[in-house]
């Protein structure tokens, strides 16, 4: 085998050409890997691990594009290359209309005029650094902002979302993954019902996880609006969560509403929960990890997970006691006790590590919190407290829950809802390592995602499980599917495919951590 390179300088292409391309290559005869990324720091520690290192590739900057590929011989790996940049450039012409289509507008402008002037809504994903310009342009014309766009500074957000209030229009994000806005999806979404309940979430998975276990209920939305990771941190002051919020308080099809996010800064949970308490509207709040007292004293219902919040939010929607929810969930929870002692007999001496590998931050926080409650400390890229940082988040040293989700993972690549690779490549390695017991997996359907991401970790899932058995061991896999029924990949039969590789596979994602907890408590 042989390993070459190429660093086009200053070239920038998006994350789904980038895969397109990759996918290409490997089909091609003779190649066995390849690679096509930005030079990012993570992309370059990926490349370390696959094996498609180069000393060029090394001296590459985030702004140059490398192709990396390892192929049987020479003449394999040269036809690659070149076949490459022919993809690229094709891929340049198809953008510009070069395909004999409708040449697709170039400005924003352009855009507005070509819906008839009737659009009032913007969604920009661009590279981080045009995003702001993009946004404040769409603002200025009257749009609302959905920014799927990342690495967007704070002060840019915070300039942004000032604008958009003084407008009265909204922004949701930057980073934003998920809305449901009159029941059209926005980035990743669901197929839910509509309802009378009203969701503002400063998280895209928290908002999918709640929307969907709400579904399971029959209980659906008037609107879901993502705000962003950041808008809830202290520097934000929760601009967008709070203009969310009025507007559901005002709309007369909300009766209940569901707040979601990970612990917002003092100074801004007593804003939000102040405007709580002025509205006249049952209000379930979950801030992960945050005090239940101040949610209470506030009028609202407080709870701790996702599952939780859903259950709760269903049950007042439908005129039901929230606290008989709870008790179906504490006594579901004692059945997982039975099932973690029947199962860890499975494991070997020495099998004691739980290695979570989550596509949804949010799914990654919650688990931690989780297993912390249960004596279980966790190491992560997204942890919970900075002492828990991972020194390497692609080495795992002990419990682990890593978001592969992060920054440091997607710079110039797609999310791992699009592209599986990486948590595959990822499991491989897990399976690896005599001392893991329990591989734990999110799987995130809907729109957006990959068309079967069950079947792809499945391939994945196997060939780990052959590792650990020619090596005398077991391994345990335990996931969670977050999806409707409704939705392209249907949520039944992703659970089956998992299923039926020996996986087990919980309702939630805290009902997996849970039994994951139950495993490892020996």
């Amino acid at each position: 085998m042989i390993t070459q390179t190429m660093v086009l300088s200053g070239e920038y292409y998006d994350s789904v050409t980038l895969l397109q391309v990759a996918q290409g290559l490997l089909a091609l005869p003779g190649i066995a890997d390849a690679a096509v990324v930005m030079g990012t720091p993570a992309n370059k520690g990926l490349l370390v691990e696959a094996g498609l290192l180069t000393p060029e590739v090394e001296a590459a900057s985030p702004d140059d594009l490398i192709i990396a590929v390892r192929a049987a011989d020479a003449p394999a790996a040269l036809k690659a290359l070149g076949e490459a940049q022919t993809l690229l450039k094709t891929s340049r012409r198809t953008a510009t209309g070069g395909s004999g289509l409708e040449t697709p507008p170039k400005t924003l402008g352009a855009a507005i005029e070509r819906l008839g002037g009737e659009a009032n809504i913007a969604l920009v994903s661009v590279a981080g650094r045009y995003a702001a310009g993009v946004a404040r342009e769409a603002l200025h014309r009257g749009l609302h902002v959905f920014l799927f766009s990342d690495n967007v500074a704070v002060e840019d957000e915070i300039a942004l979302k000032t604008l958009a209030r003084e407008k009265g229009l909204l922004v949701m994000g930057p980073d934003a993954g998920t809305a449901i806005l009159n029941h059209v999806a926005l980035g990743f979404a669901n197929v839910v019902p509509p309802g009378p309940v009203g969701v503002v979430a400063a998280s895209g998975t928290g908002l999918q996880a709640v929307t969907c276990y709400m579904a399971r209920e029959g209980v659906g939305i008037t609107q879901a609006i993502g705000v962003g990771g950041r808008d809830l941190k202290a520097e934000v002051g929760g601009i967008m969560m709070l203009e969310g919020l009025k507007a559901l308080q005002a709309d007369p099809a909300t009766k209940v509403l569901l707040l979601v996010s990970k612990p917002p800064s003092p100074e801004v949970a007593e804003k939000v929960l102040t405007q709580v308490r002025q509205g006249d509207k049952p209000a379930v709040v979950l801030f992960l990890g945050g005090d239940p007292a101040e949610i209470t004293r506030a009028g609202a219902i407080p709870v701790a997970d996702m599952e939780e919040a859903a259950a709760v939010a269903a049950a007042v929607a439908l005129g039901k006691n929230p606290a008989d929810a709870r008790i179906n969930l504490r006594q579901r929870d004692l059945s997982l006790k039975t099932r973690a002692a029947e199962v860890r007999r499975q494991l070997a001496p020495g099998q004691r590590y739980f290695r979570g590998l989550f596509s949804g931050g949010t799914f990654c926080y919650e688990t931690q919190l989780i297993l912390k409650g249960m004596g279980i400390e966790v190491q992560s890229n997204a942890p919970v407290e900075k002492r828990l940082r991972m020194a390497d988040a692609t080495r795992s040293v002990g419990h682990v829950a890593v978001d592969l989700g992060e920054d440091e993972f997607t710079v110039g690549r797609l999310h791992p809802m699009i592209d599986p690779g990486l948590r595959n490549r990822r499991i491989l390695h897990e399976a690896q390592d005599p001392e893991t017991a329990v591989i734990f997996l999110d799987v995130v359907i809907g729109y957006g995602s990959h068309a079967d991401p069950a079947g792809e970790a499945v391939k994945a899932i196997k060939e780990a499980q052959t590792i650990a058995r020619d090596a005398g061991r077991e391994l345990l896999f335990i996931a969670s599917v977050c999806g409707t029924a409704d939705d392209p990949q249907d949520l039944g039969l992703q659970e089956a495919r998992l299923e039926a590789a020996g996986v087990m596979v919980l309702p939630t994602n805290a009902a997996a951590t849970r039994l994951a907890g139950h495993v490892l408590d020996f």
